[in-house]
């Protein structure tokens, strides 16, 4: 009698599993891929794969002038374009050591806000959407396109305003506009408690997210993490109260900055909520100054060819993402020697590297869209 053994499955069980989520993926605001590593249905290591979208904006900048790189700046974060517009225009003031009208400060202040309140929009809505939730998504349209037709009528772009110039903006108020915003504004903060209600009170929700993804503040601060995700995490730091830029300084008294110790995907939204509340506050409280300024211009001449002068200068913001900063040097031409890039989204997402492992499959998509980036801010 012969004995034979058959093995069944070959060494299945003890080979670890490589997944692929992605480069095309609903979850992903752009094309990112993520190569997991899985133990049944536990990741143990994480690497997410960037670069599908990399345009080579840093070196774009270098054979463009002072004038024409506003135009590449405010296209890494589509939904953040003043922002990044202002992080610019910011370097070359200083660089120049040029002061801006009062009322260009005022109105940067007031933009820059309607755009952090339009970013977070299209999280708040598209957030629930990734776990299942389709309704948020249809009422964060709807206060979107509110505050897009008062940014829209002011600049002439829905996405990629291009209003900021360097010395000021482009062009003072449309006739009306200010009482126009003030509506907007308004009727958008009616309506906010929708999220409060709808999301935050939402068993299934809560469920998907708390206790999930949880980020700790040392690896904040060693992956550079920042905005909204790096003060959910109990790391109370905010440029516009702790290094004001623009008329801040000023709003201290209206500004809040929110923050949360849980650090998992519950805080994030949370912060992301709180924020988009606080931002509408500010927006109202630049709109009550601007119309007590008298009348004024919103820019400063400039020569037809703007030089830089010789040296190096940084300058950031606290973008809707979180840090935004650009290095400038300049060898004293009419085109940038260098201009680097420091995105948030970049740093934020690299936190995956240390949040994915030991989590379930099935709280990927959770993690991943709590980071609330944008593909075209980390790949540039």
């Amino acid at each position: 009698m012969t004995e034979t053994t058959v093995g069944i499955g070959g060494a299945a069980e003890s080979t670890d599993m490589v997944l692929n989520i992605g480069p095309q993926h609903p979850s992903t605001h752009g094309v990112l891929r993520l190569r997991l590593v899985l133990d049944g249905e536990r990741i143990q290591h994480a690497e997410p794969v960037i670069g599908y979208m990399h345009r080579g904006a840093e070196k774009l900048f270098e054979a463009r002038d002072y004038r024409q790189i506003i135009m590449l700046a405010n296209r890494h974060d589509w939904l953040s374009a003043f922002s990044n517009e202002l992080g610019v225009v910011l370097a070359v003031e200083r660089m120049l050591g040029m002061e801006v009208p009062e009322r260009a400060v005022w109105l940067r202040t007031l933009l820059a806000e309607l755009n952090r309140v339009l970013n977070h929009l299209m999280f708040l809505g598209s957030y629930p959407l990734e776990l299942g939730g389709i309704t948020p998504v249809f009422h964060a349209f709807r206060e979107r396109e509110e505050l897009q037709a008062v940014m829209e009528e002011i600049s002439g772009g829905r996405m990629h305003y291009m209003f900021n110039r360097v010395g000021g903006l482009k062009e003072d108020l449309p006739a009306g506009w200010l009482g126009r915003a003030r509506h907007a504004v308004a009727d958008v903060r009616s309506r906010m408690d929708v999220f409060d209600n709808l999301v935050l009170g939402n068993e299934i929700f809560r469920g998907r997210t708390r206790g999930i993804g949880v980020l700790t503040r040392e690896t904040v601060h060693g992956y550079g993490v920042s905005g909204p995700i790096a003060r959910a995490s109990g790391v109370d730091f905010d440029l516009r109260r702790d290094e004001p830029y623009l008329a801040y300084g000023e709003l201290q008294s209206t500004l809040k900055v929110v923050t949360r110790e849980e650090g998992d995907c519950l805080a994030r939204f949370e912060c992301l909520l709180e924020q988009s509340h606080n931002a509408l506050d500010l927006a109202d409280a630049c709109l009550d100054r601007i119309a007590e300024l008298p009348p004024g211009p919103v820019n400063q001449r400039l020569p037809k060819v703007l030089k830089a002068p010789e040296g190096t200068t940084y300058a950031w913001t606290e973008n809707p993402l979180g840090i935004n900063g650009y290095y400038l040097v300049s060898k004293g031409d009419k085109t940038p020697y260098r201009l680097k890039l420091r995105s948030a989204s970049f740093n934020n997402i690299q936190a995956l590297v240390e949040l994915l492992p030991g989590t379930l499959v099935a709280d990927m998509v959770a993690i991943l869209g709590s980071l609330f980036f944008v593909v075209g801010d980390i790949d540039k």
